[in-house]
């Protein structure tokens, strides 16, 4: 745990060897981590924390703020190294604004699926933009109507019908939950929008991979995000969202080679190419 002095920020690390930050979605905590951190075998520093509001980390949002930035910043301040930093879902759009402000340093940058709606909105992408907003407006006035379990909404869009049903209790019960802060999430992530020539500036090996059946309009708004910053594509073809845990072996190794510069089992593997895996 890091004592900060606008509240506490969860940190744990493991393992020996290059430092990996790994950063979870919204619901959820560094603990979403470890089925990736287990396929490893401790062959990496694996460090893990929870975004704003989610397990130990507070919540100090007031408006549309660079504070998720500046926790994992607090973070990567922590583990006192060069880092490669892995973000999954709002944990990959934070990953980004790291990157993008450029105050600590990182090795390598990997975002899985971030929900990056505004970017879609910007290139007129009206369909899957809109496929964004409705599910979004839908969720807040179910949970505005007094609906304990609006969230299912949101989750469902992302891992397809029947997700949140199929979770353990204890997991739809920390989702319902978190829920006030998972829309002030959503708020944050309709606010952002890096400008083409900012995400071009990165100058960090990149890595955006999406699920084959993942919903089109999260897999196109990676597949931009991937564009404009000449990031490798990685898709794992029988994957959706919630990739981290039903398809951790693929995503482990997949991450694996981006951070140790294996060239993805092929030769001349050029920056900004497209790749589908198992």
């Amino acid at each position: 745990m890091i004592e900060d002095e606008r509240g506490r920020i969860d940190y744990d690390e493991s393992g020996a060897g290059p430092t990996i930050v790994l950063v979870p979605g919204s619901c959820s905590t560094g603990v979403a981590w470890r089925p990736i951190v287990s396929q490893w075998k401790d062959s990496f520093r694996c460090v893990t924390t929870s975004l704003l509001g989610y397990g130990g980390t507070a919540e100090r949002r007031t408006d549309l703020d660079v504070h998720e930035a500046a926790i994992l910043e607090a973070v990567i301040r922590r583990a006192a190294c060069p880092v490669h930093l892995v973000g999954h879902s709002f944990g990959g759009l934070t990953a980004l604004a790291v990157a993008l402000r450029n105050k600590v340093p990182l090795l390598s940058l990997s975002i899985l699926e971030a929900p990056a709606p505004e970017i879609l909105r910007h290139m007129a992408e009206h369909r899957h933009y809109g496929a964004f907003r409705e599910m979004s407006d839908s969720y807040f006035r179910a949970f505005q109507a007094g609906e304990k379990a609006a969230i299912e909404q949101m989750i469902d869009f992302y891992g397809g019908a029947g997700t949140f049903a199929g979770w353990p209790q204890r997991v739809r019960d920390y989702a319902v939950e978190t829920t006030p802060v998972n829309i002030l999430d959503w708020r944050t992530a309709y606010d952002f929008l890096p400008t083409s020539a900012a995400l071009a500036s990165i100058e960090v090996p990149t890595l955006v991979l999406w699920g084959g059946n993942s919903h089109p309009a999260v897999q196109r708004a990676n597949e931009l995000l991937a564009r404009f910053m000449n990031a490798k594509i990685v898709t794992i073809s029988q994957a959706a969202h919630f990739m981290i845990s039903t398809h951790a072996k693929e995503v482990a190794d997949v991450l694996a080679q981006h951070v140790t510069g294996d060239d993805w089992r092929r030769p001349a593997m050029a920056r900004g190419a497209a790749m589908q895996l198992f």
